[in-house]
Order: C-alpha cells, then structure tokens, then sequence
C-alpha cells in the first residue's frame, strides 16, 4: 500500500516549518503538496530551498485546490478564515483534515462541522500527549473538588501568538467545566482589568502571559481555603505538536466522515 500523501499549509510559517520537517522524516508519509497564502515570496520555489536546505522536490504553491485535490491528509496550523476554506477543500478531497488552527468562532466551527460530514476532521487547540493527558487530569481534579475551589488556567507563549486565551487554555477551562457538569460559557470568568469586584463563585478564570520564544506553558490552579492544586504543562519543543498532528493524520487514514480530537488519536476518550 502507498504511502498517504500529505500536504502542509501555511509552509513558511514556524509551524509550518517544523510540519514540513517533522513529515518529511518520517518513514510512514510522504510530503506531497506546501501550500502558502497568494502573494506570499515562497510561491513557485523548490520547499527546501526556500527553509534554506538542500531541494526536495516539493514546489511551493498558493493553488490550494490543486495541492489538496489528489492528497490523503491535510494538516493546517494557520489561520480560521483559512482553515475554513481548506476544510471544504479537504471534504472535496475526502482527505483527513488535521487542525491545529486556534482562534475558531462559532460560525467556523459551523463550516468545519459542516465539511466533517463528508471526511475526517481531527481538531484541537492543542497536539501534544501531554497536554491531552492534562485535560483528563484537570477534568478529573474539577469533579473530585467542590465549587468552593477556584479554578485559574494560566497560560503563557511568544511574543508572536495573536490570540488569548490559547485554545489549549480553552480546552482545559472546558475539561474543568465538563468536570463540573456544566459548560465553560457556564462559568467562564471576564477578563480583568481596573476595579472587577470580588471573583464570583465558581467562575473559571483565564490569565495570558506574553513574550519571549516561550513554545507554550499552561497551569491550571485549583485554589482553595489554606491550599491549592496546581497542574503544569511545560512544552519546550514546537516539535511535539508537529509529531502529535503527524499522528492524527496517520491515525485517520481509515476513518469515516466526523469530527475528532487527539483524545480520540490516543484512545483517551
């Protein structure tokens, strides 16, 4: 059986250069497509050449219908407007659609959900086992505390990240929801800034950190009377989230119409 083919989008970007990396070293996939934006300086040039090695054969393109038309997987860490369009792409192409992409509105959410119906979408804000098995903890802390514990997620990243909370912050806030019965839009808490007044009972809270190359940091910090629990993901290596996606598109391969996440890659759910 062939190796699936696999396209990265978003190529020239740092994670759609550890992507192109992290695909080509691998002895189960092939690199077959490195899509970037229109206007972009990498559009007709050989992939490797452009990340500043040796050729690889891979032509940069901003014809995402044709890069995705023939392939087997599509892995995406860009932007929602983007995302958007290469779900309906990848459901075009039956080919699995792995999402990194964080920042989804509801209404993209929506077209995602709409192109699951026709192949596999693995989304999540976050890749890495790790954090995946923080999820299931922090959920499980949220339903052993009552509610006189409070709940901060605390997440911190480089200077360049565009949106706050991260996703992966998001998802903990939702796993400490779900823990707890209820959903996050139940209990989250608003953003702080001047005079707020006391914390309300129960509330889910965020704090977002910038700056630096800091990969990504979360806590989640359940705070009680003389006492608290804190639980702590480090990510040093860009690289974990790069192999944990690779997996999910490996893993889709014989997979129906849907909507997935890594909990369901690494049989956590």
């Amino acid at each position: 059986m062939d190796k699936p083919g696999i396209v990265v989008t978003g190529v020239s970007g740092r994670m759609g250069q550890m992507l192109v990396r992290v695909v080509g070293a691998s002895d189960k996939v092939r690199l077959v497509g490195a899509v970037v934006r229109p206007g972009n300086p990498w559009v007709g040039r050989d992939l490797g050449e452009a990340m500043g090695g040796q050729p690889n054969g891979v032509i940069v393109t901003d014809d995402a219908v044709g890069a995705i038309a023939g392939t087997q997987a599509v892995i995406d860490f860009t932007t929602p407007a983007a995302t958007v369009a290469y779900a309906e792409l990848a459901a075009q192409a039956r080919a699995v659609h792995v999402i990194g992409t964080t920042g989804l509105e509801p209404a993209d959410l929506a077209a995602i959900a709409r192109a699951a119906r026709h192949a596999p979408i693995i989304r999540a804000g976050n890749m890495s086992l790790g954090v995946n098995l923080l999820m299931g903890l922090t959920r499980k802390v949220a339903a052993a505390l009552g509610t006189d514990w409070d709940i901060e997620v605390v997440e911190a990243h480089h200077r360049h990240k565009v949106d706050a909370p991260s996703g992966t912050a998001l998802m903990l806030g939702e796993a400490a929801a779900e823990g707890r019965g209820v959903t996050l839009d139940d209990l989250r808490g608003p953003v702080r800034d001047g005079i707020t007044g006391p914390r309300r009972p129960g509330a889910i809270g965020f704090a977002s950190i910038r700056g630096g190359d800091v990969v990504g940091e979360h806590d989640v910090i359940f705070a009680g009377e003389g006492e608290r629990v804190v639980l702590r993901h480090l990510a040093s290596d860009r690289a974990i989230f790069a192999r944990g996606a690779l997996q999910a598109a490996i893993w889709g391969q014989d997979k129906g119409p849907g909507e997935y996440d890594m909990l369901d890659v690494l049989g956590l759910d």
